[in-house]
């Protein structure tokens, strides 16, 4: 089923953790900033996640962010540093972080797992339906 990323969205909102401190959302600028160090980019359905969710926690999942500062400890580049050195590979994002795993938008718009014992074969065809079917639903 095909699912709008704005509906997935607004799905995720109305179910996760309200957070003691509000996070500030990246703008078009920092994500430029964010692609051009990671050398990548990033699809139109991420950035409107990024823009308008990507301070979300819910279900043990954590989205990793964009920040000014870089000072996050679910900041986007050093997690993607790190998932690297872990066996992640180059051309998989990790976009959240769920207990030293990620989940990993890849270039074709999916999005797969990825454990710390390596790759499964959970794949889900756009962000929207991991958002939705992952994350809300926790399937």
């Amino acid at each position: 089923m095909n699912i709008d990323i704005r509906d997935a969205i607004a799905e995720l909102k109305s179910v996760r953790i309200s957070l003691p401190n509000a996070q500030e959302l990246p703008d078009d600028a920092l994500i430029d900033a964010y692609e051009r160090e990671l050398g990548v980019s990033f699809s139109d359905e991420y950035k409107v996640f990024a823009k308008e969710a990507s301070d979300s926690v819910f279900s043990g999942k954590d989205a990793l962010r964009l920040t000014v500062n870089r000072d996050s400890p679910r900041e986007l580049l050093s997690t993607v540093a790190g998932a690297r050195k872990q066996g992640v590979p180059e051309s998989w994002l990790p976009i959240c972080e769920d207990n030293g795993n990620y989940y990993c938008l890849l270039e074709d718009g999916s999005v797969s797992y990825w454990s710390h014992d390596g790759p499964y074969d959970e794949t889900w065809p756009s962000l929207a339906n991991w958002i939705k079917y992952a994350w809300v639903e926790g399937e």
